[in-house]
């Protein structure tokens, strides 16, 4: 088991990037729910983000792939508009526990 973070590291509507084990993953705080995904484009595999934990669209609606543009939904990560159009990024499984992100 590997702890990320507690959930109130992540704002409401936002992101945070993570290495782990030379594995970069992040977390998304949506809605009052979390989500974490492999932080590589399914289109040609390079991170999402430019900036550290910027991995949300302008209106934090959409996961971006900075490169490409692509946009994926947040709650299943399926691409909904981009070069890699109905392709998913990759869940990471995890549970939280007393109030921490924590891989499984």
């Amino acid at each position: 088991m590997t702890v990320l973070c507690p959930i109130s590291d992540i704002p409401e509507q936002g992101a945070k990037g993570f290495e782990v084990e030379g594995r970069g993953i992040f977390a998304v705080r949506h809605r009052g729910r979390i989500f974490v995904y492999e932080n590589r484009c399914p289109h040609r595999g390079v991170p999402l983000e430019w900036l550290p934990d910027q991995f949300l669209d302008y209106e934090r609606n959409f996961i971006q792939c900075a490169t490409h543009g692509a946009l994926f939904k947040i709650d299943d990560g399926e691409c909904i508009a981009g070069p890699c159009n109905g392709q998913k990024l990759w869940p990471v499984a995890f549970n939280l526990i007393d109030g921490n992100i924590v891989l499984t």
